[in-house]
């Protein structure tokens, strides 16, 4: 394992013991963003860097932008859990990590301050640069596991990371008054739905009823494309940014 940061951004050098080999290919080609969850970066350092805990990142980056390494890029962390994208199981083999304190949902979600997410961005197009990571394959956690993260959660500012290049964005269609589609609801337009929603990479299946899945993926992807409102209905405005983001290339 590397004996120093493999970003020169990095200024701490942390090794958790928490990591492996990379399997298949063993290739990082996405990267994922986490919100810690604990109510201050040093506990979730100290966290993310126990044999006990069983879990780690790449990278962590406090309220102040500094960055701490991890974990070596070529090894494989232990920060997506069990996660899917675009067919792919393993997202820990084929993802670098990058985990940014805030508190979370569980304790209160305050706003991401501008040195932390300058740092981010920073971060991510350095990661990406080196790595060869198309743009299109920064995700956050909720993405690959839509029924059980939240994180980095709606206030993340991924608009501002797309300027620099990293992710995928388009303006969000406005919320008109229509109700949309929700649990309950079938036919045709959620089969439509629920393939656009895999053809973006979502790990759902087109079964044209409105279930409990559908719910959860449709809230992961407001989460992350279509902040402004997430209560996991499909309307037209939801419908459309998927449309949108499913024409970029």
């Amino acid at each position: 394992m590397t004996a120093a940061p493999d970003s020169p951004l990095a200024t701490l050098w942390c090794p958790s013991p928490n990591h492996g080999s990379r399997r298949g290919e063993g290739q990082p080609n996405l990267l994922l963003m986490h919100y810690t969850g604990m109510e201050t970066a040093e506990g979730a350092l100290d966290w993310l860097t126990r044999t006990e805990s069983g879990v780690s990142a790449h990278y962590l980056v406090d309220e102040a932008g500094r960055i701490a390494q991890i974990v070596a890029e070529s090894e494989r962390a232990w920060h997506a859990g069990h996660a899917h994208w675009a067919g792919e199981d393993d997202i820990n083999s084929c993802s670098i990590g990058i985990e940014i304190h805030n508190p979370g949902h569980e304790f209160g979600y305050p706003d991401f301050p501008e040195a932390q997410m300058l740092a981010v961005e920073a971060l991510s197009v350095d990661i990406l640069e080196r790595n060869r990571i198309p743009r299109q394959r920064v995700l956050a956690h909720s993405d690959v596991s839509p029924a059980r993260k939240r994180d980095p959660g709606e206030k993340f500012d991924w608009c501002r990371l797309a300027r620099a290049g990293v992710g995928s964005w388009v303006e969000p269609v406005p919320i008109g008054k229509d109700d949309g589609f929700g649990p309950g609801d079938g036919g045709e337009d959620i089969k439509n739905l629920q393939l656009a929603l895999a053809a973006f990479g979502y790990a759902i299946e087109a079964s044209g009823a409105y279930d409990e899945r559908t719910e959860q993926v449709v809230t992961a992807f407001q989460r992350h494309f279509r902040p402004i409102r997430v209560d996991g209905r499909a309307d037209c405005s939801t419908i459309a940014t998927l449309k949108a983001l499913n024409k970029l290339d």
